[in-house]
């Protein structure tokens, strides 16, 4: 009898990596699909990094390294904490990983026990929910809506706090909406969780780089909860190195050893090669990357005047990461004659099937009115994706 664990029949698949997947199996029948629904740059790791990383081959690093890193690379994050986000670190406080997703597995195993309820601000990533459920936890899922910008209230957050509270997850800025909490909203949350001792907090900051305006804050800087945040961040997205797999926390020390000891059991350390590139970004001034962030503030301009065009769907501005988020649920209800859409998920088949266009639905998120549409692809890619979608929509009635 072949029977796999609960524990696995308890995870949903990763609703991106589902669409990404459904998007190859239609282009492997000869479809042109036009894929916005996975959150990685189009763009290159730049050529400094992947010099870095030939050198080190070169070096033969090619070894085992400690379980959280080689300690120039933990040096070197401390660094860009001090220089970048004005925090504090020993490198023993910071664990690297194969991904800022598996340092945020770490965290979910190193303190989560069943019957704890984690807090995650929707929209949240996909993969919190599940981890989450990984950790044997439960949930629990502040809504927000377009209409605030997708950030909730200290008010929500506090009437959302129980005893069983163990912590809380958030991103910002923010995957899938692309909000940033700005310092005076993130410290109204910290006034509030500053009276809930019991309760960690992950800030997830993997967008940092990609910002348009709203200046970054690190909720580590706020000295009365600075005890309970555990940083994750990384260099996929900032420095285009999704392939790389290397993320980070930086964390309290006895949560940096409870995360290395997870580690040591499941990975070891990532890859030595990754890890000395990585290095290199670490020790480079952000500026460096400032091409790729001016690429995305103009498609995030051109996705926002195009979509004002498609009738019945509802955006806000976001202020960072590479997304649009918008409220779809005008079409809730309307057909083409063959095919009803009732939620989100529907909207996205439709869209996939018929404009050969893949973009993810808002379910996955906590989100269920919405869709995350990805705008790390070419101009060109982008106006003929607007348009098929709208052509498709305008079939609906």
């Amino acid at each position: 009898m072949k029977q796999v664990s609960n524990r696995l029949l308890q995870l949903s698949e990763s609703a991106t990596l589902a669409m990404a997947r459904m998007s190859r199996e239609l282009k492997a029948q000869g479809h042109d699909v036009i894929a916005l629904s996975l959150g990685e740059p189009d763009f290159d790791t730049p050529e400094f990094i992947k010099d870095s990383a030939k050198k080190a081959i070169d070096n033969n690093f090619s070894h085992y390294t400690p379980v959280p890193g080689l300690v120039e690379l933990r040096e070197a994050i401390c660094h860009k904490l001090k220089r970048d986000n004005k925090l504090d670190f020993d490198p023993n406080q910071i664990v690297v990983s194969t991904g800022a997703k598996q340092s945020i597995a770490n965290v979910c195993l190193s303190l989560l026990n069943k019957g704890d309820e984690v807090l995650l601000p929707a929209p949240y990533w996909v993969s919190y929910f599940e981890l989450v459920k990984l950790g044997e936890a439960t949930p629990v899922v502040i809504e927000s809506s377009i209409d605030n910008d997708f950030k909730i209230s200290p008010e929500q957050l506090e009437k959302s706090i129980t005893p069983k509270t163990k912590m809380m997850i958030f991103s910002s800025p923010c995957n899938p909406s692309g909000t940033v909490y700005s310092k005076s909203e993130l410290e109204a949350l910290a006034n509030v969780l500053e009276k809930y001792p019991h309760v960690y907090i992950v800030s997830d900051e993997i967008y940092e780089l990609i910002n348009f305006g709203v200046e970054h804050f690190s909720l580590a800087r706020i000295e009365s909860i600075r005890d309970r945040v555990i940083t994750v961040n990384g260099v996929s997205k900032g420095f285009a190195m999704t392939g790389w797999r290397v993320g980070y926390i930086a964390a309290p020390q006895w949560i940096a050893n409870a995360c290395n000891k997870i580690q040591g059991q499941v990975t070891s350390a990532t890859c030595a090669i990754a890890q000395k590139a990585t290095e290199t970004a670490m020790l480079a001034d952000p500026s460096v990357i400032e091409n790729m962030k001016l690429a995305f503030h103009k498609r995030r301009d051109l996705m926002l005047n195009m979509l004002s065009d498609v009738k019945g769907i509802r955006t806000n501005t976001p202020d960072g990461a590479f997304y649009i988020f918008p409220d779809v649920s005008y079409y809730f209800g309307k057909s083409d004659g063959v095919n009803t859409i009732n939620n989100s998920s529907e909207f996205c088949m439709y869209l996939l099937n018929d404009a050969h266009v893949a973009i993810v639905a808002g379910e996955a998120f906590g989100s269920p009115n919405c869709v995350r549409i990805s705008y790390a692809a070419s101009e060109e890619h982008l106006i003929e994706a607007v348009s098929r979608i709208k052509k498709s929509l305008e079939k609906l009635n």
